[in-house]
């Protein structure tokens, strides 16, 4: 039975009575608090503490007047779930306190919305061997995937300092470039900007330093999910990233949607994961169904033109499941903290249309991708906006992440 509630839910909200994902907001002059978003409403949940409707024992009085949701993910699942169950009953149809709780709703349209956690440390893995294949298949045709790629999932450490809230714009990043046919480098702005269609893994939970997290144990160290766009810069990044990875062409900007989606509302959403062949170590042996069905979309947008769909992929793509990368993160003794983002990498899928990047849409920049408008791309231009989108199942049953959007801005003159 599908539940119902007395916040109106247009049909087609990504939230729904059945998600209640978190995230800060401020408004009407007050500081950043904690929320979830029901409809097109915010329910501030500090109002909520204030009126005595939460009576989980362990709830901090103040945990939900903080500018981040570390504090709160700190109490541990235990008290996440207690609290998700106590909103659910909250906002069904028949609780017969609602009129108490009408004035702590605030309309989204009139809040801002605010980098949901304090992340400590972002790592981004390299988990769709879709777009691993497409990738490698640029650079080494005769063998796209390393040996080591079917091993383990494969990642390097990100800059926390610049990740941002869905909306925040940002400057086309300089850097060292080998033009084609060169022997030296030239400095300027990047001339191969592109997006990266990914989802993150929110760390609810410390580790201990010394001590690997069991792939057993490894979803309850997740909180929640957010779509996250890693912003690549491919010309700095292909000069640079021999021997070591990634630098200054991935750092200078990481955008992540404003709602943490609570793992615990992508259960019913849960599938199998794809076949790995050859077997993982046993460190690594999956367990069941630790994959999940979400629906993702690219869109892009520009100065003179309105946002045209140039992807459809899904998180099901995945060949890594974020289980097997955090045990892995850990299985060194690495120790994890709250409100670390685990990144998934390029989220590609089997056809053209699912792909993730405009790097492999262009084929590295060589064929141009042709926009539903006429206009083409081979990389972003100043002014494209880029959004993504992500949901699992439909109407009253729907489990949606909203959008993490982005805007290229030129040059600072």
């Amino acid at each position: 039975m599908p539940l119902n509630s007395w916040v109106e839910i247009p049909f087609d909200s990504d939230f729904t009575l059945v998600n209640l994902p978190y995230g800060v907001f401020s408004s009407d002059g007050r500081s950043p608090r904690v929320g979830i978003a029901i409809g097109n409403y915010i329910l501030d949940l500090q109002a909520v503490a204030e009126l005595n409707f939460f009576n989980e024992p362990n709830l901090p009085p103040f945990v939900f007047a903080q500018p981040t949701l570390n504090e709160f993910m700190a109490l541990g699942r235990p008290v996440w779930q207690a609290v998700r169950r106590q909103l659910t009953e909250l906002l069904q149809s028949d609780f017969p306190e609602k009129e108490r709780l009408i004035p702590l709703l605030v309309p989204q349209a009139e809040a801002v919305l605010h980098l949901p956690v304090r992340v400590g440390d972002y790592t981004d893995f390299y988990a769709s061997e879709y777009h691993a294949t497409n990738v490698g298949k640029l650079f080494r045709p005769d063998q796209p995937l390393m040996p080591n790629w079917k091993h383990l999932p494969v990642a390097y450490h990100g800059r926390t300092s610049s990740v941002v809230v869905s909306g925040t714009d940002f400057r086309r990043p300089n850097g060292q470039a080998l033009p084609a046919g060169a022997d030296t480098p030239e400095f300027g702005p990047s001339k191969a900007l592109d997006f990266e269609l990914e989802m993150a893994a929110v760390v609810g939970r410390d580790s201990v330093l010394g001590e690997a997290v069991s792939i057993a144990d490894a979803e309850g160290f997740i909180f929640g999910f957010v779509l996250l766009n890693d912003w690549s810069a491919r010309d700095i990044q292909r000069w640079e990233y021999q021997p070591l990875g990634p630098f200054l062409g991935k750092n200078f900007c990481t955008s992540i949607s404003p709602w943490v989606v609570p793992l615990d509302a992508l259960t019913p959403f849960r599938v199998a994961g794809p076949v790995q062949e050859p077997p993982v170590l046993p460190y690594l042996h999956p367990q069941e169904s630790t994959h999940f069905d979400v629906a993702l979309e690219v869109l892009l947008g520009g100065s003179t033109f309105e946002n045209q769909s140039i992807s459809q992929s899904n998180l099901k793509y995945l060949y890594w499941s974020f289980a097997q990368m955090l045990a892995h993160h850990t299985v060194n003794g690495c120790p994890l903290r709250v409100g670390d983002l685990l990144g998934s990498g390029t989220i590609s899928g089997p056809t053209s249309d699912s792909l993730g990047c405009l790097l492999e849409m262009t084929q590295g920049g060589k064929i141009p991708l042709v926009l539903p408008n006429g206009l083409q791309r081979r990389y972003l231009e100043d002014g494209d906006r880029v959004m993504l989108r992500g949901f699992a199942g439909e109407g009253s049953n729907r489990v949606g992440f909203g959008e993490v959007t982005g805007k290229v801005l030129g040059l600072r003159v």
